[in-house]
C-alpha cells in the first residue's frame, strides 16, 4: 500500500516537473490549495474522487499516480519473458537474465544436439569476461587456437577477448551455461586541434 508521504511527494514530482504552481494544478485539478498542499505533505488521506482530479491535472493515469514504486535494483524476468532463439543447426539458446539498462551481463542457456557445431563468436572488447558451466553432455571450447574438451559439472573461466567457439563433439545432446560480462568498446576520440 502506497503511504501518504510516498504519495505526496510523487505528486509533488510530477508537479514540479511540470513546472506547476500549487495554484496552477488545483485549479486544473479542480480541488483547494490547501487540499493539494496537505496531500503533497503527507499530511492528509485524499479521496478516490480528490486523487482522480489530481491525476487529471497532471496528466497522468491514477493508476500510475498511486502505484507502488518500482525499485531500479531489483528486476524481476519472469520464465515466460526469456528470449529463446532456435539456431541454425538446431541449437537453442536462451537468454536467462532480465536487460538492466548499463550493465552489460547476460546468463545464457546453450544446448547443443549431438555433434553441432556452434561456430565462432568474434573477440570482445578487452576486459569482457565469460564463465562456463557444462550441465549434461560434452563441450568443446576453442578459445583461439586452444580447445578444451568439457564433461558435465565442468566450468571454466576465460578473458572473452580472444575468438571463442563452442561445439558437442559427443553423441548425447550438450547444455551449457555461460555468465557474460561484455565490455563495450569506447569511442573512438575525435583528434585534437
Amino acid at each position: 500500500m502506497l503511504d501518504l508521504v510516498t504519495l505526496g511527494q510523487r505528486v509533488q514530482g510530477l508537479r514540479h516537473g511540470l513546472g506547476l504552481t500549487l495554484q496552477r494544478l488545483a485549479d486544473a485539478a479542480e480541488v483547494s490549495v490547501s487540499m493539494l498542499s496537505s496531500v503533497e505533505r503527507g499530511q492528509k488521506a485524499p479521496t478516490v474522487v480528490v486523487l482522480a482530479r489530481i491525476a487529471d491535472g497532471l496528466g497522468v493515469p491514477l493508476a500510475e499516480l498511486v502505484a507502488e514504486p518500482e525499485d531500479p535494483r531489483v528486476v524481476v524476468r519472469r520464465a515466460a519473458e526469456q528470449d529463446s532463439v532456435e539456431e541454425p543447426g538446431g541449437w537453442r539458446r536462451t537468454v536467462l537474465t532480465p536487460v538492466v539498462p548499463g550493465v552489460n551481463f547476460e546468463w545464457i542457456r546453450t544446448t547443443l544436439p549431438p555433434g553441432c557445431d556452434a561456430g565462432d563468436f568474434p573477440a570482445y572488447a578487452p576486459g569482457s569476461h565469460e564463465f562456463v558451466a557444462v550441465e549434461a553432455g560434452t563441450l568443446r571450447l576453442t578459445l583461439g587456437e586452444r580447445v578444451l574438451e568439457l564433461d558435465a559439472g565442468d566450468s571454466v573461466y576465460f578473458a572473452a577477448d580472444v575468438t571463442h567457439g563452442y561445439a558437442n563433439p559427443g553423441a548425447a545432446p550438450c547444455t551449457y551455461h555461460v555468465a557474460a560480462l561484455v565490455m563495450r568498446p569506447r569511442a573512438a576520440r575525435p583528434p585534437r586541434a
